[in-house]
């Protein structure tokens, strides 16, 4: 298929680009380079566009052919979306529907959709599972919430199949090395802990020690960035297969808490994480775990590279390249 990655260029869906490496699609990426990086688009045909210019994104995809769009690109910061909702509406809802007013307009009926666990909030019960009911706590969560229930009515009246992904907590990077997390300012916890590491930040903060968790911090569902990749290719895989649109949790079952995180980045830079514990965040749930059963067994997905040491030894590799450490 002849496939436009939006926001190609950002962490998650550059190492997607990656993955499509050695398979039959044709890949461009389209992304306004805002909190991506030019490099990171590869060797792939760049269109530098920012989706609020509606003109533009529909000249790019009557004239490029595309037959699906991936679309990676949102504004992700929990706290951000607290201080800037404007931001996040605009970005998060109104400019994805202004893709999918184009990709409607020109029969472009295939779409990826990067969702996120903030859509649950506060869980019903864990492992979460996709039936679960969504109360999104954040601004964040709350504007991927909206996005879904677009697609659902989108689908309904103008047959756009879709495929919406529910990310746990994205991490690590590329095996070979190339290509890792960055983002400016970093928000997540594993590169600010491995920055801590390396020298690039003087403490690290933990946001609430009294959590009702095992050590009083708060417990993650970490999921290797290359397992989130996978997990794309088969949705992609699944949607062209039967044009029916569903939504899956990208988790590993497992959950880890902030400072099982620290011993392990400890662990395995051999070096001590000096750390001050700060007010509790708004907006942070104890605990999110995924049930990832429906995927397993609807998609065969299995997570290949999520377990703990894998996950931060890549980042590690990818950390001491960014800082020369």
């Amino acid at each position: 298929m002849k496939i436009l990655v939006v926001g190609g260029a950002g962490y998650i869906g550059s190492h997607m680009i990656k993955r499509f490496q050695n398979t039959d699609h044709q890949i461009d990426v389209l992304d306004n380079l805002s909190t991506g990086f030019k490099e990171n688009s590869q060797n792939y045909k760049l269109h530098i566009c920012d989706l609020s210019n509606k003109e533009q994104v529909h000249k790019i995809l009557k004239e490029n052919k595309y037959e699906m769009v991936m679309h990676f690109a949102s504004s992700i910061n929990v706290g951000e979306s607290y201080d800037h909702p404007m931001k996040y509406y605009e970005n998060n809802v109104i400019n994805t529907l202004n893709l999918l007013e184009c990709m409607i307009d020109l029969k472009i009926l295939n779409f990826i959709f990067s969702s996120t666990a903030a859509v649950y909030g506060e869980p019903e019960s864990i492992p979460i599972k996709e039936a679960q009911n969504l109360s999104p706590i954040n601004p964040y969560g709350k504007t991927k919430s909206v996005v879904e229930n677009i697609l659902s009515d989108y689908d309904k009246s103008y047959g756009l199949k879709y495929i919406s992904l529910r990310y746990f907590n994205a991490c690590g990077a590329h095996i070979d090395g190339t290509i890792g997390e960055r983002h400016n300012p970093e928000t997540h916890l594993i590169p600010l802990i491995l920055q801590t590491a390396s020298g690039r930040r003087n403490n690290f903060k933990i946001y609430g020690d009294d959590y009702k968790t095992k050590d009083g911090t708060c417990v993650r569902d970490y999921i290797h960035v290359m397992d989130i990749a996978e997990a794309h290719l088969l949705s992609l895989e699944k949607l062209i297969q039967t044009q029916s649109s569903d939504i899956y949790n990208i988790g590993n079952e497992q959950g880890y808490s902030v400072r099982e995180i620290i011993d392990m980045v400890e662990e395995i830079t051999q070096t001590k994480i000096p750390y001050k514990i700060s007010e509790k965040r708004k907006g942070d749930p104890a605990v999110l775990i995924a049930d990832n059963s429906k995927i397993t067994e609807k998609l065969n997905w299995r997570a290949k590279y999520s377990d703990l040491n894998t996950i931060i030894n890549t980042a590690w590799e990818w950390e001491k390249k960014l800082s020369n450490f």
